[in-house]
């Protein structure tokens, strides 16, 4: 295990002022921030390496402590934190951030940035790890004590067909994580729409060292409906009327998604295209079954595809009347 130089890592002299600590800090952090390097290991390794440096740096008494040690810091590793007038014998481990401005991250926000890996270096545990963390914690693969960790949530994607998404449904969902694989039923609450995340407790990464798990959230998408187009909380659809109803009038039947008929009232000369309005038969809200959508009819005309010779007849003769001829002689 080498001594960290954490003035050398922030670039710093060791008679700096705090404030120039903290402006090399932030100036460092900055740059080799994860966010700014995407999968640039070396950023990330970097990163680390500043903000323990200002974790030590930017606390006074972590900072005294740090500069007390100085040379004798093979002593303090040979004899044991436990030692007679051992230099860390009265050193406390608390982890708190730089109070202001660009603080120091703490060491559970490290492992959500950074995954599982611990944050801090072999020499910062030695020195500023705590005497009560082996109480509470427990032990990683190098022997040191980590603090319990709560379960990472954890996002599937789901697909629904557009009744499910109407009435509401439970799902069984197999999971597999960490190497384990489970069964859980699902509730999907009625009228999620397309994109939406449904949340269930509990049913994430498991939690470490006794700490609470983390949750899945399923994303929901909505497959594509052969009648009914969804347009928040509306739904459209096409209902097919004869050129004699267009027409003259008449009323014709439209199936709802809920799967009940209505009967529409379609007016005299209604044209091809035209669209009607039937409220309150839309989708539901989440949580709000009385606050529901509408449904849109678009209305299409179907022209005869045959004719009897009656019904040329009568063709014949409405289009005399359009035009004003009379008809020929036989």
């Amino acid at each position: 295990m080498d001594f960290k130089d954490y003035y050398a890592v922030l670039g710093v002299a060791k008679t700096a002022t705090d404030k120039e600590i903290k402006q090399a800090f932030r100036k460092l952090a900055r740059k080799h921030h994860p966010d700014v390097n995407p999968g640039d290991r070396t950023a990330e390794a970097k990163f680390k390496e500043i903000n323990e440096a200002h974790e030590v740096l930017g606390d006074p008494d972590k900072r005294r402590k740090y500069d007390e040690l100085g040379a004798n810091w093979r002593m303090y590793e040979q004899a044991g934190p436990g030692a007679p007038g051992h230099p860390g014998q009265r050193w406390e481990g608390a982890f708190t951030g730089s109070p202001g401005g660009f603080r120091t991250m703490s060491e559970e926000e490290m492992r959500e940035m950074f995954g599982d890996s611990d944050p801090f270096s072999d020499f910062f545990h030695t020195f500023f790890g705590g005497a009560g963390a082996a109480e509470t914690g427990h032990r990683t693969r190098t022997g040191r004590a980590r603090a319990a960790r709560q379960g990472r949530d954890v996002e599937h994607e789901l697909e629904l067909g557009l009744e499910d998404a109407f009435h509401g449904t439970t799902q069984r969902l197999s999971l597999r994580h960490d190497g384990h694989a489970r069964t859980v039923d699902v509730r999907i609450p009625a009228g999620v729409g397309d994109g939406s995340r449904v949340r269930i407790t509990g049913e994430g990464e498991t939690g470490t060292g006794g700490a609470q798990a983390g949750d899945l959230y399923l994303r929901i998408h909505l497959a594509p409906h052969p009648r009914f187009d969804r347009r928040g909380r509306d739904l459209h659809t096409q209902v097919t009327i004869p050129l004699t109803r267009a027409v003259l009038g008449g009323e014709t039947e439209v199936v709802t998604l809920g799967g009940k008929p209505l009967r529409l009232r379609i007016p005299p000369l209604t044209q091809n295209g035209q669209v009607f309005r039937l409220k309150g038969h839309g989708m539901p809200a989440v949580g709000k079954p009385d606050q529901t959508g509408d449904l849109y009819a678009a209305v299409e005309v179907q022209l005869p595809r045959e004719l009897t010779p009656e019904q040329r007849a009568h063709f014949e003769a409405l289009s005399r009347l359009e035009t004003g001829t009379k008809p020929s002689a036989a």
